[in-house]
């Protein structure tokens, strides 16, 4: 199974005063979403990471964090990815590292960026955007401008677990339905 998750921000101290999370400090807020990823993903799912993995954190904290983490994992990366550069962090926690990516799922493009993108490739054929970067802020105003096929995958719109393919879909067709 394929799965979408971004704007983790682990370590990140700030993040939980900046958008509002519900955690007492930031061990707190790693265990929870390190215990909630691994709710729902197994071994062999895929995971597609949209940007902000590790915010202020470490190459070596980046790595612990990876280690405990289920999956194949696969970077988009945000515009917080600093561990990356650090000697310490091992890259081959990753398949690929890119800042842009799609694929086809039962026909259907699949755009993923850690950006909302007003227009994306196959946006007339019907593909699907996924993005994360604006937390929680703005929610009405992304779906309203960027329609139906555009959807947060950060963990603040998402009560801080990854979502599937089968959960994105899901979402679309309802969306679609509420506009017939």
């Amino acid at each position: 199974m394929k799965f979408f998750i971004s704007d983790t921000h682990f370590y990140h101290e700030n993040i939980l005063g900046l958008s509002n999370r519900p955690f007492d400090n930031v061990a707190e807020m790693n265990q929870t979403m390190i215990n909630n990823w691994n709710d729902v993903i197994d071994e062999t799912d895929e995971v597609y990471i949209l940007g902000d993995l590790v915010v202020r954190g470490s190459g070596r904290q980046a790595n612990e964090i990876l280690k405990q983490l289920n999956g194949v994992k696969y970077l988009i990366k945000g515009n917080h990815e600093h561990y990356l550069d650090d000697p310490e962090f091992d890259s081959s926690h990753f398949e690929w590292i890119k800042d842009y990516y799609s694929f086809k799922y039962n026909k259907q493009t699949i755009v993923l960026f850690h950006y909302p993108i007003l227009e994306w490739d196959k946006f007339y054929n019907n593909s699907i955007h996924l993005f994360g970067h604006v937390h929680h802020k703005g929610i009405e105003f992304f779906r309203n401008t960027l329609g139906s096929r555009a959807i947060n995958v950060g963990v603040d719109v998402n009560e801080f677990y990854p979502i599937s393919i089968k959960q994105v879909l899901s979402i679309v067709k309802s969306r679609e339905n509420k506009l017939l």
